[in-house]
């Protein structure tokens, strides 16, 4: 059998500044890239999905300039463990090189890979790579993570400055695994069909992150990165972006940190994937109305702001930020159903959906999550829109029947809608 050592792509899809593959490669011989198009996240998603399909496309890319360096990309469609099985069996493993995933799922799964593997005679190392600091590098004076943002940020910011970040430069390229013929399946044979959504550029302008903190809000500008699903699939450095951010604007910095910090919050505590943070929320009696919940999804609750959100969603696999705070406000506080519901749809939609962001985002808005805004705080859609999209921009993008006898009424009232949720979650929390 061939002596080879494995570096396990996932959510790091890129050649430049990956940091396993540079340890890989620095330390190693004949090492064999590895993609697995893993069954058991594949199984739970709709067959037009166009994460898989921007995936395969990276897939593609990725193979094309491994062999330009002289290699290969081995991909493989299956449960990680049945295939570390199968290559056991194939080839002498000596080592599998990749960088850490801090979600629930994911570190199971690598236990278990890292199990098998010792089983055969095998190392798995392991590195940082998809946030500048992990969950336990950022920590209280007691040793403690941090529940609340400002003071991690601040933390934050003060180990980056001191750290002085360099992105990785130099790859050994000679030492791959010689080119090889893998087959690599189609998206067909994976069981997907090709999807038509437009996948946002990975590159960045100056000029719009300067800007960043003057245009965010306000959904009908360009003043967003759209870099969330090349965040979260790892097709740009993290470290390239936060060094850039850091020049730039601070408010977007701020956004990268918001995202380790509840990277953080999920890796300490994983039973909030299904539960609130603050356990006595768990207490609320959500009403649950399935019909209204279907209004919400489809767009059609009468309160534009909300509605045009969720059109832009369902169309596009994004939604502007600030609307993101609204529609999720909307339907935990308005019509009182459970943030679990909202955070499965816009999981199910959303292009740059991330596990922890995703549920710190919904328990935020529902008042249930770490550092999340008060129970009290319910926001007004339609000051909302007169604040933010006064000329009603957005909303004509995506509303094309608003202000016509087509377009729905509210189906709920905002001031009973408010008092109702204040009252429910009082009593709720008093018990």
């Amino acid at each position: 059998m061939q002596k080879i050592t494995i570096f396990w792509f996932r959510r790091d899809l890129r050649l430049e500044d990956n940091t396993g593959l540079y340890y890989a490669l620095q330390q190693e011989k004949n090492v064999l890239p590895l993609f697995i198009f893993d069954q058991n996240i594949l199984d739970e998603l709709p067959k037009r999905d166009a994460r898989v399909h921007f995936i395969h496309d990276q897939i593609l890319r990725l193979s094309n300039e491994l062999e330009s360096k002289g290699g290969s990309l081995m991909v493989h469609y299956g449960k990680p463990i049945e295939i570390y099985r199968k290559l056991a069996e194939q080839y002498d493993i000596s080592a599998v090189y990749t960088n850490r995933d801090y979600e629930p799922y994911a570190r199971s799964r690598d236990q278990e890979v890292e199990k098998l593997l010792e089983e055969k005679g095998a190392s798995f190392y392991t590195f940082k790579d998809q946030v500048i600091f992990e969950p336990g590098e950022i920590l209280n004076g007691s040793g403690e993570f941090y529940k609340v943002f400002t003071p991690y940020s601040k933390v934050w910011k003060e180990k980056f400055e001191k750290k002085k970040i360099e992105p990785l430069s130099y790859f050994q390229w000679k030492i791959l695994f010689p080119k090889k013929d893998f087959k690599i399946p189609s998206l067909e044979e994976l069981g997907f069909e090709p999807s038509d959504v437009q996948i946002p550029a990975k590159t960045w302008e100056d000029e719009q992150l300067r800007n960043y903190d003057k245009k965010r809000d306000f959904p009908a500008k360009n003043g967003t990165s759209r870099l969330g699903i090349h965040l979260r699939f790892g097709t740009i450095s993290i470290r390239k972006l936060a060094l850039e951010a850091s020049k730039l604007n601070d408010t977007f910095l701020n956004e990268l940190i918001w995202r380790e910090f509840y990277m953080c919050i999920l890796a300490n505590n994983p039973e909030v994937v299904d539960s609130a943070f603050k356990p006595a929320y768990d207490q609320i009696p959500w009403r649950n109305d399935e019909g209204e919940f279907q209004a919400w999804c489809e767009g059609k609750t009468g309160y534009p702001l909300v509605d045009a959100g969720m059109r832009e969603l369902n169309q596009t696999g994004y939604m502007h930020n600030r609307v993101r705070m609204v529609v999720a406000s909307f339907l935990t506080k308005h019509l009182l159903i459970d943030w679990r519901w909202g955070e499965a749809y816009f999981a199910e939609k959303l292009l740059d959906y991330e596990l922890a962001s995703n549920n710190g985002g919904w328990q935020w808005a529902a008042g249930t999550g770490t550092d999340a805004q008060p129970y009290f705080r319910v926001f007004n859609p339609e000051s909302q829109m007169e604040k933010f999209d006064k000329d009603q921009c957005y909303i004509k993008k995506w509303l094309p029947e608003f202000g016509t006898k087509d377009y729905p009424k509210p189906i709920v009232d905002h001031k009973f809608a408010r008092q109702r949720a204040i009252d429910t979650y009082k009593k709720a929390l008093d018990q």
